[in-house]
């Protein structure tokens, strides 16, 4: 819970520097926060006794899980943070307006993960979408911002309102709001519970697959993601993804009685899609943002593979997020280093990179190596830890179209890669990277490197 109240208190700091006009020290601060509030929530961790326990109502639920999700959360959050002064370097008077929205983000995510009663899930998802439309718009002259800020808008409401939904029938076959009063009624009446029991479910379900972007649910998140400012798809690539796909993974934790056979088969086909559909559509695209969003859009397809065996997959769940998130975060810095001055994010634009910038360029190539699945980066063993499960579960046709869809991937990731050093740019100008993407970008690989080597650092957690 100490985490919950400390990032909505950071938030509210933020608005509060703005006010006595210390914006100029707001990111600086809010990193500091953030490092602050990492080293609490990971001391909480290691000593798996929360720090503050004074919530009578359970509203929030103080897990491993939940606190192993959240220091993920304040990671991402604190990259993404780090790059705020420089991408919002020309509108300064407002970049409070922008990290304040970022922070109250990290929190919605927090409570998506923590939650100890439904209604504070839903205010969790609401708080995250709801900061995730005004950022996704925050560019009001920029016409596919708007654009984006509309479609998100109108898909997230539309998500949500089958969420909200969803729960009303539940509280209504149940009578409670409360998780652990759930559990109970569940075991001891799953099978009797009336049919608007498994109606609730099943749209609750489909709201958070709308959330997280899954095929064939997925329509509004390319056009979204190449509309919104980079730095905002950079956190809806990684943090909202991630905290819908935890919010599902508990989700079914929680209700796992209705989790029939039925619904198994349904996310197998979903996860089949998901990859398929995400990947293939990925090959054609030539802007690197649109790419970046299948891409997004196809490891949520391997990261459902983990719904398939919740009750063993906590950690490989929690793997293959923290690998896909810093991959994304720099493959997404090096994007916004290379193209922010450009006007567009063309792949034209990383053409010769490699000569113009070889730092830049190798940790780029390293992202989508990372993303492709190849050995050494986190991405390689990420997969290789839900094929495992897979294997087990005795899943081996999904296991197969995972490894036909990484096939696929390899095609964009490594053509990508190629470009950078195969082709030439017409312009031929040399540029400066800004010292604060290059920094994010090679912590971001740094830690997806980490993980790689050391894979026991989230694997022997227990969760």
């Amino acid at each position: 819970m100490i985490t919950l109240v400390a990032v909505s208190g950071l938030g509210i700091l933020c608005l509060i520097l703005e006010i006595i006009n210390l914006r100029k020290i707001l990111v600086p601060v809010t990193l500091l926060g953030l490092v602050a509030i990492l080293g609490a929530t990971a001391t909480e961790f290691y000593l798996n006794e929360p720090f503050i326990e004074i919530d009578n109502y359970n509203m929030v639920e103080t897990s491993r899980f939940s606190q192993a999700f959240s220091i993920l959360f304040i990671l991402l959050t604190a990259l993404i943070i780090g790059m705020s002064s420089k991408f919002y370097e020309d509108k300064m008077t407002k970049i409070a307006d922008y990290v304040s929205l970022k922070i109250f983000m990290l929190a919605g995510a927090i409570a998506m993960v923590s939650f100890g009663n439904f209604a504070m899930f839903f205010i969790g998802i609401e708080v995250l979408s709801i900061c995730g439309y005004v950022l996704a718009a925050s560019e009001p002259k920029n016409l596919k911002s708007n654009e984006a800020g509309m479609k998100y808008f109108i898909m997230g409401a539309f998500a949500s309102s089958f969420i909200l939904f969803g729960l009303a029938l539940l509280y209504g076959a149940t009578g409670s709001f409360d998780v652990e009063t759930i559990k109970q009624i569940l075991a001891v009446r799953g099978e009797s519970l009336p049919v608007w029991a498994n109606l609730g479910f099943v749209m609750v379900l489909v709201g958070l697959l709308f959330k997280a972007s899954v095929v064939p649910f997925h329509f509004w998140a390319p056009d979204v993601y190449e509309g919104s400012p980079t730095l905002v798809t950079t956190i809806m690539s990684t943090l909202i993804k991630v905290a819908a796909i935890s919010a599902l993974f508990k989700f079914l934790t929680i209700m796992s009685v209705l989790v029939t056979p039925t619904v198994q088969l349904g996310l197998i086909v979903f996860s089949i899609i998901t990859m398929l559909v995400a990947n293939i559509t990925a090959l054609r695209q030539s802007n690197l943002k649109r790419m970046m969003a299948y891409s997004g859009i196809s490891h949520t397809g391997f990261m459902m593979m983990g719904l398939l065996s919740f009750n063993e997959s906590a950690n490989s769940t929690l793997y293959y997020a923290a690998a896909y998130s810093f991959a994304a975060i720099a493959g997404f810095a090096v994007i916004m280093a290379v193209c922010q001055d450009k006007g567009n994010e063309n792949i034209s634009n990383i053409f010769g990179l490699a000569r113009r910038h070889p730092a830049l360029a190798g940790i780029m190539a390293c992202a989508m190596v990372s993303l492709g699945g190849i050995p050494v980066f986190a991405g390689f063993f990420a997969k290789m830890f839900v094929f495992s499960q897979m294997f087990e579960a005795r899943q081996i046709i999904l296991v197969m179209f995972g490894i036909v869809s990484s096939i696929i991937a390899i095609f964009y990731y490594f053509g990508t890669t190629n470009v950078m050093f195969t082709k030439e740019n017409p312009e031929d100008i040399s540029f400066k990277a800004s010292k604060r993407y290059t920094t994010v970008a090679f912590i971001a690989i740094s830690l997806n490197i980490l993980i790689g080597v050391c894979p026991f650092i989230i694997m022997d957690l227990q969760l």
